[in-house]
C-alpha cells in the first residue's frame, strides 16, 4: 500500500498518532541502554514493537540521533525500518533535507526509492531555496506513492522571523509553502495528498498568515505533520482549535511525551495517546 493510501486507510480507521523514535542520550540512559548504535537500535526496535501493538498511524525516526553514530547508526536504522515494514507501519524519515536540482533528487532517491537500504514511506524536507528546488523529489514521491512533508511553520522561535516574512505576492513564506503543496497535490490528485507540510502545534498559525478558517482550494486532504504535542507543551484536546479546517489531515506527533518512562509501559502510554486523539477527532 502506498503512502497516501495508507494515510487514507489510517484516517478512516481513526488512527492519527505518529510516534517519534528519538534515542536521546538521556532516554537511552533511562531505558538502561548504552549511548551507542546498538543502544539506539534496541531502543528503536522496542518502539516499533510497542507501536505495532498499539496500532499507530506512523513512526517518525529522527535521523540525527542515528547519524551521530556514523555507519553503525545507519545499520541500526535499516534494521528498525525492516521491523516497521514487517509490522505494516508507515515510516516518516525526519531528515529535513533541502538542496537544488540533482542534489535534492539524490537525497530523495536515498529515502524514497523502493528497495533502497534506507527506504522510508515519507521524508521531511526544507524548501529554503524555493519550492521548485524540490521538483526531482516530488516526482519520485508521485512515481512511487511516497510522501514528502515540507517545513512551513515550525515550533522553534528562531524560525518566526523568516516564516512570517511577507513576500512580494503578499503571502507569508509559511502560507506560500502551503499553497505550493496544495497545488502540487491538486496536480497529482489523491484523496489524501502525497505531499504535506510540517506545522508546529505550539505556534499560532494566524501569526504565520495561515487561514485555518477555510478549506484549501484542492480536493485533497492536506497531510500535516504536527510536532509539539506532549513534552513541548501543546495539548491534544486543543487540536481542532489549533488547526481548524485543516484538522482533517493533522498527524499529531509525540516523541518524548510517550518515550520517557518505563519501557515496559510504552504500549500503554501510546494507546492512551491514541485514544485521546480519537476522542478529540
Amino acid at each position: 500500500m502506498g503512502f497516501s493510501k495508507a494515510l487514507a486507510a489510517g484516517f478512516a480507521a481513526g488512527q492519527r498518532l505518529c510516534v517519534g523514535i528519538d534515542p536521546h542520550q538521556f532516554l537511552l540512559a533511562d531505558w538502561n541502554l548504552p549511548d551507542s548504535a546498538q543502544g539506539a537500535e534496541t531502543f528503536g526496535r522496542k518502539v516499533v514493537a510497542a507501536a505495532a501493538a498499539a496500532q499507530v498511524l506512523a513512526l517518525k525516526p529522527q535521523i540525527a540521533f542515528f547519524e551521530r553514530f556514523g555507519s553503525a547508526g545507519f545499520v541500526a536504522l535499516e534494521r528498525i525500518f525492516a521491523d516497521a515494514r514487517a509490522a505494516g507501519i508507515p515510516i516518516i524519515a525526519d531528515v529535513k533535507r533541502g538542496d537544488i536540482g540533482s542534489t535534492f533528487t539524490a537525497y530523495a532517491a536515498a529515502w524514497l526509492t523502493p528497495g533502497s537500504p534506507l527506504e522510508a514511506d515519507a521524508m521531511t524536507a526544507a524548501a529554503y531555496q524555493g519550492f521548485g528546488s524540490l521538483a526531482g523529489g516530488l516526482e519520485l514521491a508521485h512515481q512511487h506513492d511516497k510522501g514528502i512533508f515540507v517545513l512551513a511553520a515550525t515550533s522553534n522561535p528562531e524560525a518566526a522571523a523568516t516564516q512570517q516574512a511577507v513576500r512580494a505576492d503578499e503571502q507569508t513564506v509559511a502560507a506560500a509553502v502551503i499553497a505550493a503543496v496544495d497545488a502540487e497535490n491538486a496536480a497529482h490528485y489523491a484523496p489524501v495528498g502525497r505531499i504535506g507540510v510540517v506545522l508546529g502545534a505550539t505556534v499560532q498559525l494566524p501569526d504565520y498568515g495561515i487561514d485555518t478558517g477555510r478549506p484549501l482550494p484542492s480536493n485533497s486532504v492536506l497531510p500535516i505533520l504536527a510536532p509539539g504535542f506532549g513534552a513541548q507543551g501543546a495539548r491534544l484536546q486543543d487540536l481542532k482549535r489549533l488547526f481548524g479546517e485543516l484538522s482533517q489531515g493533522v498527524i499529531p506527533n509525540e516523541s518524548r511525551g510517550v518515550l520517557a518512562g518505563d519501557p515496559a509501559q510504552l504500549t500503554a502510554r501510546i494507546k492512551a495517546k491514541s485514544e485521546e486523539i480519537a476522542e478529540v477527532m
